[in-house]
């Protein structure tokens, strides 16, 4: 499956610095920063710094470097903003594609928690 990365997404714009963030942590291979609309009390956005538009396909293209380096990323961001899975918990979302209502075109992963967050999907 071919992947089309588009260099002028808003998370690409970020990531060259045309536009600000509330950065919560950056890493040699990874930004994570405060979603602008958030939805939990806890909403951090993590991102890899390279052009990857999906998790399947920073999956299979990353280096082990950005692999290794996003997923403790994720795991640093939990740590810091207190909801770790042996804590109060959290929920990880990464959507993908047109199905999935991928909004931006470019992987990232939505760090929630802070309170109840409900069930994941409705009942088809």
């Amino acid at each position: 499956m071919g992947y089309s990365y588009d260099p002028e997404n808003i998370f690409a714009k970020i990531l060259r610095g045309e536009i600000p963030n509330q950065t919560v942590l950056e890493t040699e291979h990874t930004l994570a920063f405060r979603d602008i609309q958030p939805q939990a009390p806890v909403h951090v956005l993590v991102i890899p710094k390279g052009p990857y538009v999906s998790y399947d396909h920073f999956a299979q293209e990353a280096s082990e470097a950005e692999i290794v380096d996003f997923t403790r990323a994720v795991g640093k961001v939990c740590e810091m903003e207190g909801v770790e899975a042996h804590g109060p918990g959290c929920r990880f979302i990464s959507n993908a594609g047109t199905h999935g209502v991928q909004e931006v075109p470019h992987l990232h992963v939505h760090v929630l928690g802070g309170r109840p967050l409900g069930r994941m999907l409705n009942p088809a």
